[in-house]
């Protein structure tokens, strides 16, 4: 299969970098390691996780630290004022385990305060927006049940990196530029991201955040408490009493983590695990169901066959996440029902080869009638952390409440106003998420674990990757390197109609050949580029007993290891 990837052109693999050995689609060569790897979006976070397995800490402990690092150096697309989700393999028990660490509506907030308002949609930034977080709690859970070093311990460095300053990555420093303005009408938040309350930092220009380092201090010192019941939690809601929000003391101390079951699909040999709503994985479920009677390996990667088929697919697991995605405490969600083969079969025939599908509805499941980080850590015992954690938008809300150092998130803008829609706002539930960890298992045991940022992109980007291992054979680093397509125009949770066929997408690694086939079938395609999501991964070689990591070509990240 290598020889036949080589000898597929250039344009249809996307990209080429006349590298000496190897395919010359890959950006760079797979991190190789044998006793315990991460990979993640910015070297410092990586950097610091690995310190933490090579001290004898567990995936648990490298991930709290990590997902603390990238607080600190990528603070535009996490820390502790957003969202967490886990994935979690405990090698003692020999179990999958999911965590669900995001936040719920503010209690006095309803949709009749945005009738008031006269807005048809909740606002994408402002305390409207906000959302409890649920990163320090969910740090705090996976640390009683797994972790072996202190909390305090784990904080440390990214204390001591908030304090001293830390030299500003080129993606990150990019993504910092563009929310200048918006950054701008937040006193506190230009006091705490902006160079002079003026603008960002530049590429490898010296950035500190010293208020940051204070509020992770007192989480050290005195842990999630001190966040949902403490000094912290009282500015937060002075903060929001202030400026028009709905916070209260009681949100922040009811706020609770749960632990679920993660839930699977089988894909060619491999099950593929995903956690349920209130987050989007399932669709990358569905999509696989979908695909899985096709023989993709034959069309190739950049093919306008397997492409066509991959955003028809996206779009009938789309229009159901559109439909039956919400809060589980507040529906009974037909989950079991959308990820089942028979639905799959059923939906299947909706799919024309020949021609792109508009205005794709919603199926009948009951066979009756978005900016992230992503964290990968696997360590020397075989414990394996997928973990994601997200403000949402950059900076989230781009409110920075006070002098806490942080961003609040705005997941709250993902409620629907519409009192019919599963999703609707109702006061202490929890809004549809984006941000979705995976892992897949073979013969019972972990194979790859796994993420893409970059919101609705993140099943689509999912379903590229496994396509690209499984499929077509690629190694673990190639799978993300190769050319993305990404599909807009779909309904959405919120209550957004759907736009026709869409937008196709695509990255410069696809050809001019199969964008005209695409429009031959019906697709509008467009060449893009920075919308493709943020690839991390490390699969396991149990054979070997060595561990192969790959990190995001679009990313300033690396996969390390020892």
């Amino acid at each position: 299969m290598r020889k036949d990837l080589e000898s597929r052109s250039k344009d249809q693999l996307g990209g080429g970098y006349d590298r000496p050995y190897g395919l010359r689609q890959q950006s760079r060569s797979i991190a190789v390691a044998r006793h315990g790897m991460v990979a993640t979006s910015q070297p410092l976070a990586a950097q610091v996780g690995l310190d933490v397995l090579k001290s004898g800490g567990n995936a648990v402990d490298a991930a709290i630290a990590v997902n603390a690092m990238l607080g600190v150096v990528e603070p535009m697309s996490c820390g502790i004022g957003g969202d967490l989700f886990a994935i979690y393999w405990d090698a003692k028990s020999q179990k999958l385990l999911g965590l669900n660490a995001s936040g719920r509506s503010p209690s006095s907030l309803s949709r009749d305060e945005f009738s008031k308002r006269e807005l048809k949609s909740i606002p994408d930034h402002g305390l409207l927006s906000w959302s409890v977080p649920g990163c320090v709690s969910g740090w705090e859970t996976l640390h009683t049940r797994f972790g072996t070093q202190s909390l305090a311990d784990l904080l440390s460095p990214s204390i001591k990196t908030a304090e001293e300053g830390f030299p500003v990555t080129e993606i990150i420093a990019g993504y910092w530029k563009n929310s200048e303005k918006k950054l701008s009408a937040w006193l506190d938040s230009a006091e705490t991201f902006l160079i002079d309350g003026h603008r960002a930092p530049c590429e490898g220009e010296l950035f500190c955040n010293p208020r940051l380092a204070h509020t992770y201090q007192l989480i050290a010192d005195k842990g999630k408490q001190e966040f949902y019941q403490g000094s912290i939690a009282k500015r937060l809601v002075e903060f929001s009493q202030n400026h028009g929000g709905f916070f209260s003391l009681q949100d922040l101390a009811d706020h609770r983590d749960d632990w679920i079951d993660p839930v699977s699909t089988s894909y060619r040999r491999y099950d593929i695990w995903e956690l349920p709503p209130s987050g989007q994985g399932i669709a990358a479920l569905e999509m696989l169901n979908l695909l899985e009677e096709y023989d993709l390996a034959s069309m190739g990667p950049g093919s306008a066959e397997y492409l066509h088929l991959l955003v028809e697919a996206k779009k009938l697991a789309y229009a159901d996440r559109a439909q039956f995605y919400a809060d589980p405490d507040f529906e009974k969600l037909p989950v079991d029902e959308l990820i089942s083969k028979a639905y799959a079969d059923r939906q299947r025939k909706r799919i024309n080869p020949d021609r792109a599908a508009a205005d794709v509805p919603a199926g009948d499941p009951k066979l009756k009638h978005g900016d992230t980080v992503y964290l990968s850590v696997v360590d020397k015992d075989r414990n394996f952390c997928s973990l994601i954690q997200s403000n949402y938008f950059g900076f989230g809300s781009q409110v920075t409440p006070g002098d806490l150092g942080f961003a609040m998130q705005n997941r709250g803008s993902l409620f629907a106003l519409d009192k019919h829609h599963l999703n609707r706002l109702e006061p202490n539930k929890r809004p549809f998420h984006t941000i979705i960890p995976a892992m897949v298992t073979q013969d019972g045991r972990p194979w790859f674990c796994f993420g893409v940022m970059g919101g609705d992109m993140q099943p689509q980007g999912h379903v590229q990757v496994l396509v690209n291992l499984i499929d077509f054979k690629m190694n673990v680093q190639a799978a993300g390197d190769t050319a993305r397509v990404r599909h807009f125009g779909d309904a959405t949770p919120t209550g957004e109609l759907p736009q026709g066929v869409g937008t196709v997408v695509v990255e410069s690694g696809i050809s001019d050949m199969t964008i005209k086939a695409l429009q031959d079938k019906g697709h509008h395609v467009l060449r893009s580029k920075g919308e493709f999501g943020g690839y991390q991964g490390i699969l396991i070689d149990w054979e070997a007993g060595v561990l192969k990591g790959a990190t995001e070509s679009r990313k300033d990240g690396v996969a390390v290891g020892y």
